[in-house]
């Protein structure tokens, strides 16, 4: 769930996918100009994630009472956990990946059928600049083609931009986003009774229509890893952010007491961080990672 409205700047880039394909050297515009921001180094450590079982978590039982206890430590100590027993059959979350490859394999011609607008964020493309004060030309690109969709309201979506190339992408992000709406919901309300709050103290702040985007992202491989970043270091400004690695490539990390740490892949899990907003709304209890 998000509701930020940042101020944005455009970059006319090519996607980094077809600049690897045709073999073009890599723009000066996705270069780091800062080196402090993690390693790709095989010696990064892997950090030892809390899990927390979202069936077990919804009970009334003594079980049930643990786990949001460890909800809790997990969100007030990093911001951040992976959720088991989501409810989610392995068969939907199989597809999600299907269809999201089957996209970014499409000719770059179909791709560009549901390109982003120079002035918009949604649709497919690279990232739109973020920044109060920085000039676009002084920007470091991020090397990731993606996919950025507003999924909820539902009557607020911008079709054109939901791909009908492949057949299934529409319906297959229909059932998972709305899977997946209830969940940040259920966990919204479990995160405020961990604290013994209202159970919407959290949701209720977001009124009767909160937004909610779908991100599918492609990090091609570079020819010059060391000098970019798939993904600059933040913490997300939205409330919660749900996150489904790839099953077998890893790459993600997490900042912890200024060292970063690779996360661990398990493949039918899913990856929950909080963000700013409940940061905020906790006055500072929970925190928000550096992702």
């Amino acid at each position: 769930m998000d509701g930020l409205s940042p101020i944005t700047a455009d970059i006319g880039c090519k996607p980094v996918q077809e600049m690897v394909k045709d073999g073009d050297e890599m723009p000066d515009e996705y270069v780091c100009k800062d080196f402090h921001y993690g390693t790709i180094d095989d010696d990064v450590p892997v950090i030892d994630i809390p899990v927390v079982d979202l069936k077990v978590l919804t009970s009334s039982s003594a079980c049930g009472r643990e786990e949001l206890g460890k909800l809790r430590s997990a969100l007030s100590s990093s911001g951040y956990f992976q959720a088991i027993n989501s409810g989610i059959e392995e068969s939907l979350v199989d597809e999600v990946r299907k269809v999201s490859r089957q996209f970014f394999d499409l000719s770059m011609e179909e791709k560009q059928k549901y390109g982003r607008a120079p002035d918009n964020t949604e649709g497919y493309g690279n990232d739109m600049v973020l920044s109060e004060n920085v000039l676009p030309e002084n920007q470091t690109l991020d090397w990731t083609d993606r996919l950025y969709l507003l999924v909820h309201p539902e009557d607020e979506r911008k079709l054109k931009y939901w791909p009908e190339n492949p057949k299934s992408f529409r319906v297959i992000l229909e059932e998972y986003s709305n899977r997946l709406k209830l969940i940040a919901e259920e966990l919204l309300w479990s995160t405020a009774r961990s604290m013994n709050l209202p159970d919407d103290r959290f949701l209720r702040l977001y009124g009767d229509r909160p937004v909610m985007y779908a991100r599918f992202s492609f990090y091609p491989p570079c020819p010059r890893p060391k000098l970019v970043h798939g993904l600059k270091p933040h913490a997300d400004g939205s409330a919660i952010t749900i996150l489904l690695q790839d099953k077998e490539v890893g790459g993600l990390q997490i900042l912890k007491d200024d060292k970063w740490y690779r996360v661990p892949i398990m493949p039918y899990a899913l990856l929950v961080n909080i963000g700013d907003q409940v940061e905020i709304m906790s006055n500072g209890l929970l925190k928000s990672p550096v992702l």
